[in-house]
């Protein structure tokens, strides 16, 4: 059994011998049978939640009216949730209520999809009693049942189906994705927030450009924040690398561009995103703009972007042409190591010498006068030292005003 796995087993072992049933479930089953790197280890059992704080001494109550509990073990965080069925989910987000049952089954068909719907016990077996492991070998994601019921229940399904797509590389079983045409308006009942989340996840996938013209071929565009009219863009979105893009402000950026959207900053605050993101995206897509190729990088422009930006406005425009980003990363590193200050707090001078230097009083000129001065340093004009920025100022105070 992989180390994830084994950390945990002590919880399995702990609840069996007190004589519940006790497996690990979900994405990490899943994932061990594809073979891919192993996340969070949840684990199910029949035991009821009191019962389950009754066994283990640290536990962290963070939803036992659900059925969830946080056991700490060995130093790690476990989630142990009871076996359940949901109630009605009248606001197509949330069961109204869950009822605990001591049935393995039952709690695995409440789930989403047949992949994610194995379990294992302690000795390795695996519990499928859905197909989900077929589903795997066929790579296809399926929903547990009827898929018109899944997603009637939770709308949200519907963005995790397809961001499973961009994540593993499957394709939606054709009852799968005909239930998400026919339910794609019940996406409208969910909050901003969650189908951001659902969104960030799939632009981040491997398999990004499999997945966003699936927005636009099952109708779930229409319902997400500034894609209704972009269904054509989405299916263009598929030619780009994808997959080349670390930062998540990278991704929103490529995806305004890929979309042809004229302003970022209205497209990527319907998204609810934190402004840090959607300034750094705004960023990049301006930098972008002003540097219209690789080559036309001014020492100004790699200056006044700073090297994380440039390396990421690089690396867009990688993603967007399908050439090689890593010599830009190299040129832009030399370059950016030979610049004689890398940030305007490194110029030899401030706006209280500049004025004292020429003895007016404060005004919009001091800052026009500092921007002369550092791009006279970055542009190798003038030393950045106090003496030669005061000489190289004072020369250009009189050629000023002969012209004048």
């Amino acid at each position: 059994m992989k180390p994830p796995f084994q950390q945990a087993l002590g919880i399995i072992r702990q609840l069996n011998r007190h004589g519940y049933e006790a497996y690990f479930v979900g994405g990490a089953v899943r994932d061990l049978l594809l073979g891919r790197p192993i996340g969070d280890v949840d684990i199910a059992t029949s035991a009821l939640p009191d019962e389950v704080m009754a066994i283990f001494p640290k536990t962290i109550d963070v939803g036992s009216k659900h059925g969830t509990v946080v056991i700490v073990h060995e130093g790690t965080a476990y989630e142990v949730t009871t076996f359940r069925t949901d109630g009605d989910y009248e606001d197509h987000r949330r069961p109204e209520s869950v009822t605990f049952v001591r049935s393995l089954e039952e709690d695995l068909k409440r789930r989403d999809f047949t992949m994610n719907a194995i379990a294992m016990d302690e000795h390795g077996t695996i519990i499928d009693p859905f197909g989900g492991q077929e589903a795997i070998e066929k790579r296809l994601i399926r929903t547990v049942g009827e898929a018109d019921a899944r997603f009637r229940e939770d709308a949200l399904r519907m963005m995790r189906a397809v961001r499973f797509v961009s994540q593993l590389g499957f394709s939606l079983a054709i009852d799968t994705k005909k239930a998400i045409i026919a339910n794609a308006p019940l996406l409208a009942h969910i909050s901003v927030e969650r189908m951001t989340m659902e969104m960030e996840k799939l632009l981040a996938g491997p398999f990004a450009a499999e997945a966003l013209p699936l927005l636009a071929e099952t109708g779930l565009s229409t319902y997400l924040p500034g894609l209704a009219e972009k269904g054509e863009w989405l299916r263009r979105a598929a030619a780009y690398r994808w997959p080349w893009l670390a930062a998540r402000e990278e991704r929103w950026a490529l995806l305004c561009h890929a979309l042809g959207v004229k302003e970022s900053r209205p497209f990527l605050r319907a998204w609810k995103l934190p402004n840090k993101v959607i300034d750094e995206a705004g960023a990049i897509l301006a930098t972008l703009a002003a540097v219209p190729e690789p080559a036309a990088w001014t020492n100004e422009q790699l200056f006044l972007a700073g090297l994380k930006r440039a390396l990421s406005v690089e690396v867009v425009r990688a993603a967007l042409t399908g050439k090689p980003y890593e010599p830009q990363h190299d040129e832009l590193r030399r370059r950016f190591a030979a610049l004689p200050i890398k940030t305007k707090g490194e110029l030899a001078v401030n706006g209280k010498v500049v004025i004292d230097w020429i003895g007016k009083p404060a005004g919009p000129w001091v800052k026009e006068t500092l921007d002369a001065i550092w791009r006279a340093v970055v542009n190798g004009e003038v030393e950045n030292e106090k003496e030669r920025i005061y000489a190289w100022l004072m020369e250009r105070s009189r050629t000023q005003e002969k012209n004048c």
